[in-house]
């Protein structure tokens, strides 16, 4: 039996992905006035680098931010590149997206500045967008690289500013670890050719 994922029409994973999206934004608001209604408890769940109960903060740190600009900035990036992803299965979006949220805060916890606070979803975009842009071409796949050429030249100058280490008020650590696990799980997961 193939652990493939079931035969979807392309109207029910575009909705599915649409939806998944959509609600993974609406989450991430959510949880914005949930900090700001508790005086930014939730603040707490970023990431402080080089200790080691930080560890427990990897995955949350993805889904905190710090004020409702933060969460505008990350909002429509990630609701495009998320949904863009997920249209290739949304079992494989979820194996994409833990790697690089992983990949991100073990990388945070050993390589930002001390006496930081590391949080957002901007490591995850960063991530999404190196998939996205490297997937076609490692899978070889005329529509996956269309894709990520065009995600590459509407987005690409403001990924490679989110590089930039003279800005001081990013975690460039973490756009860089994001967007190198984003490559890895474009070749990582990438979908194998089907023989005829």
């Amino acid at each position: 039996m193939s652990d493939a994922e079931p035969e979807w029409s392309q109207r029910d994973r575009t909705m599915a992905a649409a939806k998944l999206m959509v609600g993974w934004v609406a989450l991430l608001w959510l949880l914005e006035v949930a900090d700001v209604v508790s005086g930014h408890a939730l603040d707490g769940f970023g990431i402080m680098p080089r200790t080691a109960s930080e560890l427990v903060d990897i995955v949350p740190a993805a889904f905190i931010h710090f004020g409702f600009a933060h969460v505008a900035a990350n909002s429509v990036p990630l609701l495009v590149f998320g949904f863009l992803a997920a249209l290739g299965g949304l079992r494989r979006f979820a194996a994409v997206c833990a790697l690089i949220i992983v990949a991100d805060g073990l990388g945070i916890l050993l390589m930002a500045p001390a006496n930081t606070n590391t949080a957002g979803a901007s490591g995850l975009i960063f991530g999404l967008f190196g998939f996205l842009v490297v997937g076609g071409f490692v899978e070889r796949r005329p529509l996956g690289v269309l894709v990520g050429l065009l995600v590459g030249a509407i987005w690409g100058g403001s990924i490679l500013m989110g590089l930039a280490p003279t800005q001081t008020h990013v975690s460039w650590q973490g756009h860089l670890i994001g967007l190198a696990a984003g490559v890895a799980a474009a070749f990582l997961f990438r979908r194998r050719a089907v023989a005829s």
